[in-house]
């Protein structure tokens, strides 16, 4: 099979590729085309890889591509993970809504509508070239913010855009380890909103859940991320594991104030971050190394001001592990090539699986998958107190969507105004203004 990268000069490629050198199943991939509009980055990524595949025999073999049409052809699989603006568009982004006093995370804040207002028009005409060179690949959607870029691309490309993220998956694992049943199988996972925003409501073991366990022990919920960082009272009192993104909602008041007070923004620290990792893994022999000890520290520093809000010190060393999308993906490819049937927590379209929304949004819900893709399992459920957030978000994501795809200011401020994060229309006015000021990608909303 053959594996496109769209946007694949990116950190998190290794990632994927780790999966790939771990899958030796017969009908593996046994291709990967890197694709990426920074040729220099690309060069550096295809060392890294080569350098990670050192001794592992049949290691997938690996092109690098700055021409998307002569690295999509032929692909069987096409995972997109770009990022328009790239870090520096984050960083303006958190100093946008810093600046006008709102939390400006680049998926749940100001960040998320900014970023996609960016991307949408991006992902949009990549999905008609995918049509068009690989009208048989299915595409695996990586792109922040994962759930609006894949019902976008969704509108070019129907069921055949999949979004992933790694948020469900690492939640469910953590909640396994506190229960001490972290090598279990047969484990079904009931999880249920959209991207950044749903919750766990049970946690199946060989037909048994294991959530009320949890929840009625405070010092196994506050032994992982997830828990410390919202306390085990008020998980306690939600009767459901909410997602890390959110302690953004639930913690607003005190997640602006700390991202006001701090040395640097997360985008800010990324961006020197990732500028000395370029320039230290173009020039190393043994590259690799160097990513690996920039992604420890880049774990180690991962939702830095929320953790300082809860308290919580130094992260975990079993929280810096991967989150696992990178196997989620590998599973999903399996399920839908070879029709092994399996069970994923994916963002599709919902097709009414979760009540009051639109059958044509995307959402974030357990799927079965086979050789026709992914399909909702019945009766994901979204808890009560959560409902209406969910509703209004993604009314914001879809304003966000019609504003990218109609060019349509209107759209744009309604999605602004109506975010939970934003309080005030007059602040949705001054955050759009300044983003079109900040941003040249944005002048077809002027």
């Amino acid at each position: 099979m053959k594996l496109a990268m769209i946007g694949g000069g990116g950190f998190r490629s290794p990632l994927v590729y780790q999966a790939l050198l771990r899958d030796r199943g017969a009908g593996r991939v046994d291709e990967v085309a890197l694709i990426d509009v920074d040729g220099s980055r690309l060069r550096t990524m295809a060392r890294i890889l080569t350098d990670q595949a050192e001794g592992v025999a049949d290691a997938p073999r690996v092109s690098a591509h700055t021409d998307a049409q002569e690295g999509l052809r032929g692909a069987d699989f096409v995972f997109s993970a770009i990022r328009v603006g790239g870090m520096q568009g984050r960083a303006t982004d958190e100093r946008i809504g810093l600046s006008h006093g709102v939390i400006g995370q680049e998926t749940v804040g100001f960040g998320g509508i900014s970023y996609a207002l960016r991307t949408l028009p991006v992902v949009t005409a990549l999905a008609h070239l995918i049509r068009r060179v690989a009208p048989d690949a299915w595409v695996i959607n990586f792109t922040n913010p994962a759930g609006v870029v894949t019902e976008a691309m969704g509108r070019v490309l129907g069921e055949r855009v999949i979004g992933i993220c790694d948020s469900p998956v690492g939640l469910a694992r953590r909640a396994l380890g506190a229960l001490g049943l972290a090598d279990e199988g047969d484990v079904e996972v009931e999880y249920a909103g959209l991207n950044h925003l749903g919750w766990l409501t049970a946690l199946r073991v060989r037909g048994v859940d294991r959530l009320p366990e949890l929840l009625a022990a405070p010092k196994q919920i506050e032994s992982f991320e997830e828990g410390r960082l919202f306390g085990a009272e008020w998980v306690h009192a939600l009767g459901a594991l909410p997602n890390e993104y959110l302690h953004y909602f639930s913690y607003r008041r005190d997640v602006l104030q700390a991202d006001q007070i701090a040395a640097h923004s997360r985008g800010r620290y990324l961006l020197g971050q990732q500028e000395s990792f370029w320039r230290e893994a173009a020039a190393a022999s043994r590259p690799y190394a160097v990513w690996e000890h920039c992604r420890h520290e880049r774990e180690s520093t991962y939702m830095s001001t929320n953790r300082d809000v809860a308290r919580m010190g130094e992260r975990a060393e079993n929280d810096l592990s991967s989150g696992g999308y990178e196997d989620v993906a590998i599973a999903l490819m399996r399920a839908i090539a070879y029709d092994q049937s399996a069970r994923l927590i994916l963002n599709v379209r919902g097709g009414g699986a979760l009540a009051g929304l639109d059958p044509d949004a995307v959402v974030e819900v357990p799927c079965i998958v086979g050789a026709d893709g992914p399909r909702p399992i019945e009766g994901a459920r979204v808890p009560s107190f959560g409902a209406g957030l969910v509703s209004t978000v993604k009314y914001v994501e879809q304003q966000t969507i019609e504003a990218a795809l109609s060019a349509s200011r209107t759209a744009a401020l309604r999605a602004l105004a109506h975010h939970p994060l934003i309080d005030s229309v007059r602040v949705a006015h001054a955050l759009f203004d300044d983003a079109c000021a900040s941003f040249p990608d944005l002048a077809y909303l002027r």
